[in-house]
């Protein structure tokens, strides 16, 4: 359960009822995400997140499909169930088989373990 009351879009106005229009357009969903809602009890904030959230995933240099594996690959280190769900859902959307997710999160396991071992040990990197 939230620690904060989300904000539904049946009691929002003004600049927080233009985001949340703009957020279902964007992701081309019927509702606002409740991580939005959460956000929206600081208009400022949700603003800002939104804000930045157009830039960095939208056309750039990265393709989408790459954007959204890196976003569920700190999700999975970060250990957010809510982004896992989230971008599962939307790689999944995107046609990403269950073979390039297995394999997509198995880069994740190699390298959380390979980094833990180097931090471990202390290794001083001679790759600069």
């Amino acid at each position: 359960m939230a620690r904060v009351k989300l904000l539904s879009e049946e009691h929002v106005t003004g600049t927080v009822k233009e985001i949340y229009e703009d957020i279902k357009r964007t992701f081309g969903l019927p509702f606002v995400p409740n991580l939005f809602k959460a956000m929206a009890v600081h208009p400022a904030y949700l603003r800002t997140t939104w804000d930045r959230f157009k830039v960095i995933m939208g056309p750039g240099k990265l393709d989408p499909k790459t954007k959204e594996f890196l976003a569920l690959a700190v999700s999975t280190v970060n250990n957010c169930e809510y982004c896992i769900n989230a971008h599962t859902a939307q790689l999944r959307r995107m046609g990403v088989s269950e073979e390039e997710l297995v394999e997509g999160l198995a880069v994740v396991d190699l390298f959380c373990g390979i980094n833990k071992f180097l931090d471990g040990l202390r290794v001083e990197s001679d790759l600069k």
